[in-house]
C-alpha cells in the first residue's frame, strides 16, 4: 500500500509561485499513475494535473494550463507540482493521488495525501 505526503504549500501574494512535493512510501512510484487534486472551501475536489508512469502524458485543468506543471522523479520517489503566476482563485487544499489510469476523477485514484493549504492574497 503506498502512502503519500504532500509538502511546500503556505501563503503567496497572488503572481507569485510555489512548488508543492509529494513523497510516496511502501510502492515504487513507477507504477503509477500521478495527480493533483485541489479543494476550496465549499466546492468539490477537482482536477488539477496528472502525469502517466512513462512522464509521456500528462492532463491539465484548463484553469491551470500554462502556469502549472506536473513533474515527477520516479528515482527519488516524488511528485512535484511547480505553480506559477498564481490567482487567488488557486486557494485550496491540494491533494496527491496515486492510481493505475490516467484519470481526471478522484474515483479514479486508489490512495490520497492528507492535503497541504495553498492560500494565495490579492
Amino acid at each position: 500500500q503506498v502512502q503519500l505526503v504532500e509538502s511546500g504549500g503556505g501563503l503567496v501574494q497572488a503572481g507569485g509561485s510555489l512548488r508543492l512535493s509529494c513523497a510516496a512510501s511502501g510502492r515504487a512510484l513507477s507504477s503509477l499513475t500521478m495527480a493533483w487534486f485541489r479543494q476550496a472551501p465549499g466546492k468539490e475536489r477537482e482536477i488539477v494535473a496528472a502525469i502517466s508512469r512513462s512522464t509521456e502524458s500528462t492532463v491539465y485543468a484548463d484553469s491551470v494550463k500554462g502556469r502549472f506543471t506536473i513533474s515527477r522523479d520516479n528515482a527519488k520517489n516524488t511528485v512535484y507540482l511547480e505553480m506559477n503566476s498564481l490567482k487567488p482563485d488557486d486557494t485550496a487544499v491540494y491533494f496527491c493521488a496515486a492510481g493505475f489510469g490516467l484519470l481526471t476523477v478522484p474515483g479514479g485514484y486508489l490512495a490520497w495525501g492528507q492535503g497541504t493549504q495553498v492560500t494565495v492574497s490579492s
